[in-house]
This record gives C-alpha cells, sequence and structure tokens, in this order.
C-alpha cells in the first residue's frame, strides 16, 4: 500500500460530456472515489492539466508566443484546482489549492513546507499552474512534483484501463500491458504516456508510475492500496 501519491489527472476527463470546460458530474464522481481513497490512510496530491480549455503548445503562433501561450495553459489548470478544491470541500474533502503562478487572491502561494504541513494534516493537495515556466508540461510537473513531496507513485488516470502495445482506438487487436520498464516505454514509439521530458525524470529517479482508468469505480483506492490495476511503469 502507498502512504503518498500523486495523481495526475487531465484537463480533458474534467470536460466530460462537454467540448470545454468542467463537468460537475464527473469533477463530483472523481472526488467520491477520492474520498474512498483516503480511508486507506494515503496522502494525496493532485496536478490537473489545463486541456479542457487551453492547450499552451497549440495556441501558439498567430501571435501568441509560446511563452505566453504556456502561461495560458498554466492559468487553465489553475482554474480547473480551483473548481476541484472547492468540489472536494463541499464532498467533505479537507483541500487546499496551492499555485505555483502568482495568484495570491484565489489560490495559496505553493511552497514545498506549506504543501507538506497540508499533507501532514490529512488535507488534499492540488497543486495548480504546473511548475510555474514554459516549455514544461503537466505530466512534467506531476513527476517533478512527486518527487520532491516523496511520494511512492505517480498515478496517471486515462480514458484507457492502462497501456496497449499500440493505439487500442486505431487497432482492434492491441495488447494491455500489465508491466513495461521506462526505457520499453520511451524506446516504443506505439507507446504515448507522458512527454519524454516526464518520462525520462521519472525513470532517472527510479519513481513507478501506473497508468490506469479512474473512472471505473473503485480504482483509485485500488491502486492506493497497491492492488494490480493498469499498467505499472518501473526501471
Amino acid at each position: 500500500m502507498y502512504n503518498r501519491v500523486l495523481l495526475k489527472l487531465s484537463g480533458e476527463q474534467l470536460a466530460g460530456s462537454y467540448e470545454v470546460g468542467i463537468d460537475p458530474e464527473v469533477a463530483g464522481y472523481l472526488a467520491k472515489e477520492i474520498k474512498l481513497a483516503l480511508t486507506s490512510g494515503c496522502r494525496l496530491v493532485i496536478v490537473v492539466g489545463g486541456g479542457n480549455m487551453v492547450r499552451g503548445a497549440k495556441v501558439a503562433g498567430g501571435g501568441i508566443q509560446r511563452v505566453t501561450a504556456d502561461q495560458m495553459g498554466m492559468l487553465s489548470g489553475l482554474i480547473n484546482s480551483m473548481a476541484l478544491t472547492d468540489i472536494f470541500e463541499s464532498k467533505a474533502i479537507p483541500t487546499r489549492c496551492l499555485s505555483n503562478i502568482f495568484a495570491d487572491q484565489v489560490a495559496e502561494a505553493y511552497s514545498y513546507r506549506r504543501a507538506i504541513k497540508h499533507l501532514e494534516h490529512g488535507r488534499v493537495v492540488v497543486v495548480a499552474g504546473g511548475l510555474g515556466r514554459p516549455y514544461f508540461t503537466h505530466d512534467t510537473a506531476a513527476v517533478n512534483l512527486a518527487l520532491e513531496l516523496d511520494c511512492q507513485a505517480v498515478l496517471k488516470a486515462t480514458k484507457t484501463d492502462g497501456v496497449y502495445d499500440k493505439d487500442p482506438h486505431k487497432y482492434p487487436d492491441a495488447t494491455r500491458l500489465t508491466k513495461l520498464t521506462y526505457q520499453e516505454a520511451i524506446s516504443n514509439h506505439l507507446i504515448a504516456v507522458m512527454d519524454k521530458a516526464a518520462m525520462g525524470l521519472a525513470m532517472e529517479q527510479n519513481i513507478p508510475l501506473v497508468v490506469f482508468d479512474a473512472m471505473k469505480n473503485g480504482n483509485i483506492d485500488r491502486v492506493v492500496r497497491g492492488k494490480p490495476v493498469g499498467t505499472t511503469i518501473k526501471n
């Protein structure tokens, strides 16, 4: 069983049935699943992307600089983090939103000591704004923060039930892999789990990555309790 983990959520998951924005039903469902997982005693850090609003690298151009585009993506992640914090709190889950970009009116400023104190008091910590710097994705931020906050694993929530040897949406003969190494995941161009910078950092620092379907009832709880769910990637 894990004592402390980082859960990486995508903005697209929060959009649910909407093309953009946040689907309250999806957020409420995640709150219920996380509340169940917390009964194990595991402490939880969450990083959520902003792809349901602005994906930085895709909006760059036409006069928008890449740095500005990435900052817009960070702000999208902050909006999602604020929404999750409120929804979790409404479900009686003590939660704090800490931001790596300056946003004191809407979130606490992120610091290592502040995050650790919240975790020690049993609160869910939602870290917003990525790493606060351009050219770093929310995936890379998730791995970085997991290492900084001494998490035992990174849990990557996806729309599929794990990692396949090729895209299961395109290839009906795709096979789900229960375990693989970082080297295998990085070298196989048909496997897309996280960006290469995030994968390389996780491999270098030897932190496990579990890829799973968070929308299946009880899966988050199963993962934090160390039960075999999805795909585990490690050295």
